[in-house]
């Protein structure tokens, strides 16, 4: 016992010194280091945007940071731990299986960052999901999706705004547009673009019968304003209607909600999550260059027909992911063949096995 774990602490050692440099984490301790002597000075709120990249930049280092050194500590202490187990003392068997644990969480935590490094992935991500083939049902299961969402960013210590949401006509929802805030959102969640399909005895079916429901998730990075993407006012039609919340409580009185339409590529985005039509509309645009740039990004990826307007219906045949729970449990991504026997566990927000086995095949 005591020599397997010896050698398994060996190889986590090893891995994590292959992990420090692959990382560059002494050169991210050195920006580290600048960033809080600039935030010490007594002039740093002087200019309020360079204060707040300031701070965006150190939660985006301590990101990587923070986990590699809860590693590295767990790996010091498990192997102290170790050599008194060797020696007998009772009770350290215990322990040090407690810290060889905190060493592979966190060294599987810090294998996800590694694996987040391309354009945007530090971004925020706009998140809309939109209830396809199978009316009610898929409201429902559209429904499903926006609380797993919400729970998983709730676990990522993510922040979630709703910009749009219209409700289904029985139940669930027709469509929802979330803005999820906070360091690698986009990078996390971009592998679930895509088809979701449900598998399930129904709870609206008398006969309780097994229905398939459909609903399709698009995620597009919130980009900066240096981005340049260039949307011209002749391609948009803009409309306002009376905001609505869940349920169909109005937000206010007023038509200060905004549908603005891009008229050469069908994209079409909402908002409704200011009282103000300016704030709605200049929102929506932002939204809209989002995802033009995740359009033009697919078409340079080839996979523009698979994922946007040329991706066909929401159903049969073009879903990413499955989630059976009749006559078996089992959540499949297709791309990836990652299975999890555990359904309510991914529903309740679980989805990092998902997403880690993504951006590894990405990377491959």
């Amino acid at each position: 016992m005591h020599e397997e774990v010896t050698k398994e602490l060996v190889k986590y050692g090893e891995k994590l010194r292959e992990m420090e440099a692959y990382l560059e984490v002494n050169r991210r301790r050195d920006e580290l280091r600048c960033l809080e002597v600039a935030a010490a000075a007594p002039q740093f709120w002087d200019d309020q945007a360079a204060a707040q990249e300031n701070i965006a930049a150190t939660r985006t280092l301590k990101q990587v940071l923070d986990p590699f050194d809860s590693i590295v500590a767990a790996l010091a202490d498990a192997e102290i731990l170790a050599e008194l187990v060797a020696a007998g003392e009772e009770g350290a068997a215990e322990e040090l299986q407690t810290e060889v644990d905190r060493v592979i969480s966190g060294f599987n935590e810090l294998e996800l960052k590694s694996l987040l490094g391309d354009e945007f992935d530090q971004n925020n991500a706009y998140v809309t999901l939109h209830a396809g083939a199978g009316g009610t049902e898929s409201c429902d299961w559209a429904d499903m999706l926006y609380r797993m969402y919400t729970r998983y960013a709730e676990r990522q210590g993510l922040k979630v705004q709703v910009m749009d949401f219209q409700a289904g006509e029985e139940a669930g929802i027709k469509s929802v547009s979330l803005l999820i805030q906070g360091p690698y959102a986009y990078g996390l969640l971009k592998s679930e673009r895509g088809v979701h399909r449900l598998v399930r005895i129904s709870p609206f079916d008398s006969q309780s019968r097994r229905h398939t429901s459909f609903s399709a998730v698009d995620v597009s990075p919130e980009l900066d304003d240096d981005i340049e993407i260039e949307v011209v006012d002749s391609d948009l039609r803009i409309d306002t209607f009376r905001a609505q919340g869940a349920g169909g409580q109005h937000v206010n009185t007023t038509d200060s909600a905004v549908r603005m339409v891009h008229l050469p590529t069908g994209t079409v985005v909402q908002c409704q999550a200011e009282r103000s039509q300016h704030k709605n509309r200049a929102t929506a645009l932002k939204m809209l260059k989002a995802r033009l740039y995740e359009i033009e990004q697919d078409k340079k990826r080839q996979a523009v027909d698979q994922l946007y307007s040329g991706k066909g219906e929401i159903a049969w045949g073009s879903q990413i992911r499955s989630y059976v729970m009749q006559p078996y449990t089992m959540v499949k991504d297709h791309r990836t063949d990652e299975q999890v026997g555990n359904v309510n566990g991914v529903l309740d927000g679980d989805l990092n096995a998902f997403i880690q086995s993504y951006l590894k095949k990405s990377r491959v």
